[in-house]
C-alpha cells in the first residue's frame, strides 16, 4: 500500500508534501509524488525549481524511511484524474491534498479539482490547508 500526494509549487502544495511524508512514515509505506504539467511548457526556471524541490523532499523522506517515487505527467493534464487514477493504479491507504483558503463565498464552493477528487477517490483523502501566516508589523 502506499501515500499518494498531489505536488504544486504552491503553499498548498508544499504543505500537502510535507504532510504526505509525515503520513507515509506513520503508515511505514512508500509515496508517490504526482506532478501534472499543465498543457503548456512550464518555464526552464520553473521546472528546476520544481527538481530541486523534489530532490530535498526526496533526500528528507528517506531519512525518515519512506521511499519516493516522483511521477510528472504530462499526457493528461488534469489533475483530479491525474491523482486518482496514480492512486487507483497503486492502491493507495490514502490521497493527500493540499487545500487553498478560500473567501466565505468561495466555501460554498470547494473548488472543482478537491471536489472531484473527494468524490471519485478510491481511498480515503487527506485534504490539508496550509499554516496560517501572520504578517510582522
Amino acid at each position: 500500500m502506499t501515500v499518494v500526494v498531489g505536488y504544486l509549487a504552491t503553499v498548498e502544495g508544499r504543505q500537502g508534501l510535507t504532510a504526505a511524508v509525515e503520513e507515509a512514515r506513520r503508515r511505514k509505506t512508500d509515496l508517490v509524488v504526482v506532478v501534472t504539467e499543465k498543457a503548456h511548457t512550464p518555464a526552464p526556471e520553473a521546472v528546476e525549481q520544481r527538481e530541486v524541490e523534489l530532490e530535498v523532499l526526496a533526500r528528507t523522506a528517506q531519512a525518515e524511511g519512506v521511499d519516493v517515487d516522483v511521477r510528472v505527467l504530462g499526457e493528461r493534464r488534469d489533475v483530479a484524474e491525474d491523482l486518482i487514477a496514480v492512486a487507483e493504479e497503486v492502491s493507495a491507504d490514502v490521497l493527500v491534498i493540499g487545500l487553498r483558503r478560500r473567501s466565505p463565498v468561495g466555501k460554498l464552493i470547494l473548488g472543482s479539482n478537491a471536489q472531484r477528487i473527494l468524490l471519485g477517490s478510491p481511498c480515503p483523502v487527506l485534504a490539508v490547508k496550509p499554516d496560517r501566516v501572520v504578517a510582522a508589523e
